[in-house]
């Protein structure tokens, strides 16, 4: 047991002021899975700052459309949130797709964003893994991969993003909150929050040391039909193979505006422009589904034990794509 010492913060400024003053610090919320992580020594703070009482669990509609959820919120209280049920189901799907009940009554909004990978390489202490210490090399490159990247990886890093509910958000086109140490805030796309791999996988955010996610917000959904389909090996708390989580709007059988996101396939939320430009002014039909599910794995790079998730992420995006459709047709009836 190594020891570290321990503060529960009130305020979100007092949170971000803590920080800077112990840089080598964690936030700790529902600690799902920064607990596991210092079990086994993979993070070792010397200081953690507890932020789960702060005042960010509030989720607000406002009169604008937009919806604001904040950081602390608990991932099962979002999914059950009536507004998410109604106006955003690909996010309370991709929320329920994640873990076990236990859990997401336990993690927070701004936890799972920042939840690192499930690599079994970054875990194992005796692997070389550059996430965890830089430069020692990616033991996954050349043994147990399947799970692993297509899309974005470098030779220093293969791993993939875990979270469900970043895919979703990615989709819907979400901000984060970000505040910093001397009260100044900041806007982050989902996008932006998150960095490649490249040669530093150890930086896996471009969040600022003492800076604190407080909310997420939501933009108005386009109307339509929204879809978040997770492939696994097993039914339930289980990691995605690949995901994917479509937005989709149609006029008289022609697509006015797509979202298409991936998970499962990089080392963070795959927002997929390709595949939305070859949607865009589309007919709904196949062929149109085929085209843009062949433009969104342009350029991946598999392994041998991952080549399956090309097809299979084509596969997903077709299927969901169509069901969405489907479902939009059947509205208009």
């Amino acid at each position: 047991m190594r020891s570290f010492t321990y503060e529960r913060v009130t305020d979100p400024d007092a949170a971000c002021v803590a920080m800077a003053a112990h840089p080598d610090s964690k936030f700790i919320s529902g600690g799902t899975n920064l607990i596991d992580l210092m079990r086994l020594e993979i993070e070792r703070p010397p200081h953690l700052i507890d932020v789960s009482r702060l005042p960010l669990t509030a989720i607000e509609e406002f009169p604008d459309g937009h919806l604001r959820i904040g950081a602390s919120a608990r991932n099962a209280d979002v999914a059950a949130h009536p507004v998410v049920r109604s106006r955003y189901p690909v996010l309370a799907e991709a929320l329920l797709a994640g873990a076990s009940g236990q859990i997401r009554n336990k993690a927070s909004v701004g936890g799972n964003l920042l939840q690192r990978t499930r690599c079994h390489y970054f875990y194992d202490t005796a692997a070389n893994c550059n996430k965890r210490q830089p430069g020692a090399g990616c033991a996954a490159l050349h043994g147990a991969h399947r799970n692993h990247a297509i899309l974005g990886a470098s030779e220093a890093c293969i791993a993939t993003h875990p979270s469900d509910m970043a895919v979703a958000l990615a989709a819907l086109g979400a901000t984060v909150t970000v505040l910093g140490p001397r009260g100044t805030t900041r806007e982050l796309s989902i996008g932006e929050l998150y960095r490649p791999p490249g040669t530093t996988p150890h930086i896996e955010t471009n969040l600022a040391t003492g800076e604190l996610i407080t909310a997420v917000t939501v933009p108005p959904p386009p109307p339509g039909g929204q879809r978040y389909r997770k492939v696994r090996d097993r039914a339930s708390y289980e990691f995605a193979l690949v995901s994917v989580a479509v937005v989709l709007a149609t006029t008289d059988g022609t697509i006015t505006e797509s979202r298409v996101a991936f998970g499962g396939v990089a080392s963070m939320p795959w927002r997929s422009t390709e595949a939305e430009a070859a949607l865009s002014g589309q007919p709904a039909n196949w062929q149109t589904y085929q085209a843009a599910a062949d433009r969104a794995i342009e350029g991946s790079q598999a392994q041998e034990e991952n080549g399956f998730k090309i097809e299979l992420a084509r596969n997903t995006l077709r299927r969901t794509l169509a069901e969405v459709a489907a479902t939009i047709e059947r509205r208009a009836r």
